[in-house]
């Protein structure tokens, strides 16, 4: 009698300690962590970020060059001394000897310099700028569209948590009345009514039962995981449970089944191939010239930080690479081969779009027809195991038949409730592609 109690006892402290360790969250909640949490997310949002700075160095098109160097310098060196002397401006008359210009003395020079370089003109530069943006722009069309699948995503992983728990129910209902007819029978072969293979194919039965129940007990961990991955959350001995059940009907929509070039992951497409149009024209750019200003203001000392003589310099420099060895013409030849491989892939995107969404419309009304079918089937098997069950206990029935009548109930009753989820799961992949 004190083991029985201790095995009550245990069973309730497993029961207490297993709510403590469920978590009731709703479809919303999941919805904002998952924007929030998601490692995903997170990475498409450091590449859009990698792709804006790569956006931003193309500044330096119309924003000045400017560096300051200090630079000292010890020399005997004839043309170097002399050069020295005359920018420090302390040139005398006896500095033109000609023994001390071929063998001067040992001359210190230090100089700062401050430089400026300003692009005027870069017309291959402006089109890099302009492919620069468009990569952007589709690295954040990417994001968002990763964003709506990880939405997506996370629906479908609730409802499979929602299914699992309501199999679970499903199954300990299914159990609830094995053990029930179990009891009948027991009593059916102690008085000698049953034959021992009758309430062996019970027994066995209920442990068929008690296995599933184990397997969707399983199930429900196993969905509660993928649902913390996905949230990026720690879940370890913890279990989420939906705050809102599996409805055992549907509801129809009507959902446009028209691909939308509004699509995020279309434009993102798009704008990649726009990046390669604008760095195709940046390359059949890059034969025309440049044109650069620049300044530099100079102070000389022989002293270290000292500034006894000043100057400035300012120009402006026209180049123009007129041939560099066939560079510039594969550079051209293999940006307009990437040009037209992206407009390719994106024609070829679309096309396969518009194929997942037919097909993926199709297979509603499949599952809308599968859910009345299913409906339907488990109504009957309902009915015809409440027949079977009458009849047995009027000793009208096999054994067998009434186990086959009961496997059947809760077989129908878990293909019904798998059809809803099929149905929904259908619905919102569609509304997905659509969106």
């Amino acid at each position: 009698m004190k083991k029985v109690n201790l095995l009550i006892v245990l069973g309730l402290v497993s029961v207490t300690a297993f709510a403590q360790d469920t978590l009731t969250i709703s479809k919303n909640d999941l919805l904002q962590k998952v924007t929030e949490n998601n490692l995903q997310i997170k990475v498409a949002e450091k590449s859009f970020q990698s792709a804006k700075a790569d956006y931003r160095q193309s500044n330096a098109l119309f924003l000045p060059n400017v560096t300051v160097s200090h630079t000292g310098i010890a020399t005997t060196n004839p043309l170097m001394a002399f050069g020295s002397k005359l920018n420090q401006e302390i040139l005398t008359a006896t500095d033109f000897n000609p023994t001390l210009l071929n063998d001067p003395k040992r001359t210190q020079n230090f100089a700062t310099k401050i430089e400026v370089q300003q692009p005027l003109l870069n017309v291959d530069g402006l089109l890099g700028r302009q492919a620069a943006k468009a990569k952007m722009e589709a690295f954040q069309y990417q994001t968002e569209r990763t964003k709506e699948y990880l939405k997506f995503e996370v629906s479908k992983a609730y409802m499979q948590l929602q299914l699992a728990y309501k199999a679970v129910k499903v199954l300990e209902k299914a159990n609830s009345t094995a053990q029930g007819n179990l009891k009948l029978v027991e009593n059916y072969f102690k008085n000698g009514m049953l034959q021992k293979t009758d309430l062996l194919n019970v027994q066995v039965r209920v442990n068929e039962i008690v296995n599933q129940l184990q397997y969707a007990k399983s199930n429900v961990q196993n969905a509660s995981d993928y649902l913390a991955f996905l949230l990026n959350e720690d879940m370890a001995g913890k279990t989420y449970k939906p705050a809102e059940a599996l409805d055992n009907a549907i509801v129809i929509e009507n959902i446009s089944t028209t691909l939308s070039d509004s699509r995020k992951d279309i434009q993102a497409m798009q704008k990649s191939a726009e990046a390669y149009q604008k760095m195709f024209q940046s390359s059949k750019f890059g034969f025309l010239p440049r044109l650069n200003a620049f300044g530099s203001y100079e102070l000389y000392d022989q002293h270290v930080f000292q500034t006894s003589a000043k100057g400035y310099v300012v120009g402006a420099q026209l180049s123009w690479n007129v041939f560099d060895g066939y560079k510039n013409i594969g550079k051209t030849q293999k940006a307009k081969a990437d040009f037209e491989k992206a407009t390719v892939e994106t024609e070829q995107y679309k096309k396969q779009s518009q194929l997942e969404l037919s097909k993926t419309n199709r297979q509603l009304l499949d599952a809308h027809n599968k859910v009345n079918l299913s409906q339907l089937a488990f109504e009957q098997s309902q009915e015809a195991y409440r027949i079977r069950q009458n009849r047995f206990t009027q000793g009208l029935e096999k054994t067998t038949d009434l186990l086959m009548a009961e496997t059947q109930m809760a077989q129908k009753e878990l293909e019904h409730l798998q059809a809803v989820f099929e149905y929904n799961f259908t619905k919102q992949y569609l509304q997905f592609l659509t969106k």
